[in-house]
């Protein structure tokens, strides 16, 4: 059959949806970039907070259209809003013939099982699992568990990436307990992938071009702590290294607390780690970080920075703020953009605090209205505004080694790419001048001269001639929202 694919929300979202084309492709099925000609749509949804759920919504409600104009006869909800509502969303939507949670990527197949034309809805997926429940809206789904699965190297998967870069999932749950945070009842517990497993896919994925690696997890530190294993994230770092073909390792979603000497000094040691730091922080005021239920303060968040860029000179810093949590006050808010603006991040993400039911910070009063909080993060940004101009007149006349990711989406005459301090979707990127943007591919790596800042972004005139790598992106999932 053929199967439209539509992906929401993080890159670790974006892995379950590539490993469930992947298993759908092994079946024998044909993924569409049409939704239109699609017989099945599947929409794998994120659940995070209100804006990341009403996209999913709202997608769902859009692939649902084609039920009735186009050739669709079957739409399966998959993620996280599916793992969060399984329970009302098959009546709240009676477009939905089958949700599928978290734990259950495997499930893909059965529930696009049997043919739409002759059986339409998930009659076949419902007689081959007699636990499966139906809701009021006619809906199929697998009774309430606590998600277990985690891919390996023998998974089939397509990658959505650019065929030169792709995310590598060393982890998947989560055991922590911070108060904003829904994830651990959506992910399920903290639980490690063994190291060979994830050795066998980064070699399989540099055989077939991948040139960039970027490890994820909830908690990318935390790797190997369930299993027992110490310095397991160093030791797989090193490992990783020597790997033929692989020129960038990224990591991404590092936790303070986790953060170990031996990780630093792996990162520090290795060539091919990107010294790049992603510190998720969320505050710096102690009173909220403990209503957060967040480790550390202000004053050991300092003494964590200034001892990685001790350990890892000319490193890359980001982090992700979150303001308008319950019972901020001015005080509060004044002392995150003070510890901001005195540690001078190079990349800063903010939030505003998102109300979610299931966590324990929904027991506490929404207290601060949404105009503040939209003021906050205004406030923060345009601090960092002005901490990134200053940093990038520093660099101009800089010589950088530039990856090339493809033609600008606003532009198909510019060339853009990234630096190693630039993560892909999530950061600025920069663009090629003076140059024919026929003359470089996607995945090539290039020696490249900085010539200008274009507010967060960079203008790069390349140096010299590289050798080429890499082709354009797939494309076989389409995929919306990056949170």
């Amino acid at each position: 059959m053929k199967i439209g694919f539509l992906s929401l929300g993080c890159p670790k979202n974006l892995v379950d949806s590539e490993v469930m084309v992947g298993l759908l492709q092994q079946a024998g099925h044909k993924i569409t970039n049409r939704a239109a000609d699609a017989e099945v749509i599947v929409v794998n949804t994120c659940a995070f907070i209100d804006s990341a759920k009403q996209e999913s919504i709202d997608a769902i409600l859009e692939m649902a259209e084609h039920k009735r104009t186009g050739a669709c006869r079957r739409l399966v909800v998959t993620g996280c809003l599916a793992e969060r509502y399984r329970d009302e969303l098959g009546a709240l939507l009676p477009e939905i013939d089958v949700t599928l949670g978290t734990g259950e990527v495997p499930e893909i197949v059965g529930a696009v099982a049997s043919t739409p034309a002759t059986a339409p809805g998930p009659a076949a997926f419902f007689r081959s699992r007699p636990d499966a429940e139906v809701s009021a809206g006619g809906a199929v789904a697998l009774p309430r568990r606590r998600p277990t699965y985690l891919y390996d190297a023998e998974t089939p998967r397509t990658l959505a990436t650019p065929r030169h870069f792709a995310y590598v999932k060393i982890a998947e749950g989560c055991d922590y307990a911070c108060a904003f945070c829904i994830i651990p009842q959506l992910r399920g517990a903290y639980r490690s992938r063994p190291s060979e497993s994830i050795l066998h896919e980064a070699r399989a994925l540099a055989d077939r071009g991948v040139r960039e690696l970027i490890l994820i997890s909830q908690d990318t530190t935390f790797y190997g702590i369930d299993r027992g294993e110490r310095g397991a994230l160093a030791s797989l770092l090193r490992r990783l290294n020597t790997i033929d073909g692989i020129d960038w390792i990224r990591l991404l979603y590092l936790y303070p607390t986790t953060m170990t000497d031996e990780t630093l000094a792996a990162v520090a040691e290795s060539d091919k780690v990107c010294k790049y730091i992603d510190l998720p922080l969320q505050h710096a005021s102690a009173r909220v970080l403990g209503r957060m239920r967040r480790p550390g303060n202000r004053a050991t968040y300092e003494r964590l920075v200034t001892k990685i860029r001790r350990r890892i000179p000319h490193v890359t810093l980001r982090t992700t703020f979150i303001v308008g949590f319950p019972g901020e006050t001015p005080g509060d808010f004044d002392e995150l953009r003070q510890f901001m603006m005195d540690v001078c991040f190079d990349h800063v993400g903010v939030f505003t605090y998102s109300h979610e039911e299931g966590t324990s910070a929904y027991g506490l009063e929404d207290d601060v209205p949404m105009a503040v909080k939209d003021d906050r993060c205004r406030a923060l940004m345009g601090a960092q505004k002005k901490i990134v101009a200053a940093a990038q007149s520093r660099r101009l006349g800089e010589h950088v080694r530039v990856l090339i990711d493809g033609r600008a989406e606003e532009n198909g005459w510019v060339l853009q790419g990234r630096l190693e301090a630039q993560a892909p979707e999530i950061d600025p990127v920069v663009y090629l001048t003076e140059c024919d943007p026929s003359a470089y591919r996607a995945g090539e790596m290039i020696d490249a001269e900085i010539v200008a800042a274009r507010e967060y972004d960079l203008l790069v005139r390349p140096r010299v001639e590289s050798m080429a790598g890499g082709t354009p992106s797939r494309g076989s999932v389409r995929r919306r929202g990056h949170m």
